[in-house]
């Protein structure tokens, strides 16, 4: 006997939804809207071989483990749960490209504002801290084998804390984390469009070049057109490509600036402070870039849920020219099922887990490089927004052109193919509301509207705030509970470890520290972008160098 396990539903089960017999395949025909076609299957005398094939397939998942159902049909027309036929490597390239990009960079500037001890001993704390709260997201997404499997952070935010206050508590830092995080990507991304027209073109083509604004607006329009691929398991290779180009330029820009050695005059203590709120806020600003360094936690169970399911192709009749046919009612019974491959002998979250672990290995390779070596060759005359920008400032001219130009276009293609995977949880959340309110799918039309319109209001904060060192630090603060701090509530409320045991206080100290931490950092750095932000031009962004 098979057990089953539903996936936990955003919204409570809808009435059912008739479907005609035409769409008998759509995930919009409930069980209950019509006779099954596979009634009787468990009988002893079963005349069809088309059943008797179907029957085996079931007997055989529930001898090695559970069948999974969605819980609500409607899930199947989402992004993020519409296609399931992603694997283990797909996990992989989510999590390296959603965990590795432009926010090493900027690492250098925390080691200007901290110092050398204090940076390596917080970027170290960190690192370890989200590794931990990870592991325990990619735990939770089945804490118990042929239980409920959870397939988005809102869903274990709202299971944990209620709806209410799930909402509260994490739907705004979700969404904010990821239209932040595409803010400054814009930011990166269309300044650095900037700098390969000029380093391609030299003077000739400078006579009337694009402004900063506009280069913004030709990077969302190639971002948008690149959202067009409908779901999460459709970007698996635009993450590969993403990836491969972080790894690739973060490798090539730290290379370069060790090789070239240390600027004349460097020094590595501490930028200096005018006075002593100025000083607090340059701290907390190099916490909250570092806190910003480690991301990706809002997207670990939807690339779980999607990377590790897979689908059954079954050819059980034959037509009249003896050729091997799949039919309807087979694909039905399949379809119907969703099963994912998660058994009792081989849950989900080993293999998970063992593409986590590669990929932060490759992560460390990277960041710790950028951020050292960076420091090194720069130390307190690193420029705002990071090592690239020093690179120019310091090596535009004893650097090949090629060499430079190479760097910047991998960081443009980074930015491209990262936009979509932290762009995913916005677009799903945007046509929940229309799935849910008409009880079909999006429309491609409004699908790509919908892609549209976050393009453009992220344009329009880009331009509004084009501070990229600043906005790292507050959406440093601002994601840090949903990296740090709520993964060890939920376990807590969710695997209910034995009071006064070490997970138990772990998880509680873990939990409250990172609570703690969060608000000091956003009213630190809120303070510290209201202050700046007196002095600086709104709707002008300045150069990316």
């Amino acid at each position: 006997m098979s057990s089953e396990v539903t996936s936990v539903p955003p919204t409570p089960t809808p009435p059912p939804v008739s479907t005609p017999p035409s769409q008998i395949q759509s995930p919009a025909a409930p069980a209950s809207s019509r006779a099954s076609p596979l009634r009787g299957m468990g009988t002893p005398n079963i005349a069809s071989p088309v059943r008797k094939a179907v029957a085996s397939v079931s007997g055989y998942l529930g001898e090695v483990g559970q069948m999974t159902r969605l819980a609500d049909p409607r899930d199947a027309w989402l992004p993020i749960t519409e296609s399931r036929s992603g694997n283990a490597y797909y996990a992989a390239f989510h999590s390296l490209s959603s965990g590795i990009g432009f926010q090493a960079l900027v690492l250098p500037v925390a080691f200007s504002l901290l110092g050398w001890t204090w940076a390596i001993i917080c970027l170290t704390v960190a690192f370890a801290w989200q590794l931990y709260t990870l592991w325990l997201l990619v735990k939770l997404h089945e804490p118990v084998a042929g239980g409920t499997r959870y397939s988005r952070y809102m869903y274990l935010a709202t299971t944990v804390f209620g709806e209410k206050w799930g909402k509260i508590l994490a739907l705004l830092p979700v969404m904010y984390l990821s239209a932040g995080t595409c803010t400054a990507l814009i930011i990166v991304g269309g300044g650095s469009m900037k700098l390969l027209f000029n380093i391609a073109c030299g003077e000739v083509c400078l006579a009337r070049p694009l402004t900063t604004v506009e280069w913004y607006l030709v990077f969302v329009c190639v971002a948008a057109l690149l959202s067009q691929l409908p779901n999460l398991n459709s970007i698996a290779g635009v993450s590969l490509v993403g990836a491969t180009a972080a790894v690739a330029y973060c490798t090539m820009i730290w290379v370069v600036s060790v090789a070239k050695g240390r600027v004349a005059g460097v020094s590595y203590d501490p930028v200096r402070a005018t006075d002593e709120e100025d000083g607090a806020i340059g701290i907390l600003n190099g916490l909250g870039i570092i806190a910003f360094a480690f991301r990706g936690h809002n997207l670990v169970l939807e690339i779980q849920v999607k990377s590790l399911s897979h689908s059954f192709r079954l050819h059980s009749a034959t037509d009249n020219d003896g050729k091997d046919k799949v039919t309807d009612e087979c694909m039905f019974a399949i379809n119907s099922q969703a099963t994912m491959p998660s058994t009792l002998k081989h849950p989900s979250h080993v293999p998970m887990w063992k593409g986590v672990k590669a990929a932060y290995v490759i992560i460390a390779l990277c960041l710790y490089p950028v951020a050292v070596g960076g420091f090194w060759a720069y130390g307190d005359q690193i420029p705002p927004n990071g090592i690239l920008s020093a690179l120019y400032k310091f090596h535009s001219q004893d650097v090949s052109r090629v060499v430079l130009g190479t760097a910047t276009l991998l960081v443009i293609v980074n930015c491209l193919t990262t936009y979509q995977i932290y762009a995913m949880p916005v677009f799903d959340n945007m046509e929940t509301g229309y799935v849910h309110k008409k009880n079909r799918p999006c429309p491609w039309w409004m699908r790509a509207g919908f892609r549209a319109l976050f393009g453009a209001i992220n344009l329009l904060i880009a331009v509004a705030l084009p501070f990229l060192s600043e906005l790292a630090g507050l959406l440093g603060g601002i994601s840090l509970p949903v990296t740090l701090a709520y993964p060890c509530f939920m376990w807590v409320a969710i695997m209910r470890p034995a009071k006064g045991t070490a997970m138990w206080y772990t998880n509680w100290g873990l939990g409250s520290l990172g609570m703690g931490l969060s608000f000091v950092l956003i009213v630190g750095n809120l303070w510290g972008l209201v202050e700046k932000g007196l002095h600086v031009k709104f709707f002008k962004p300045a150069d990316f160098q």
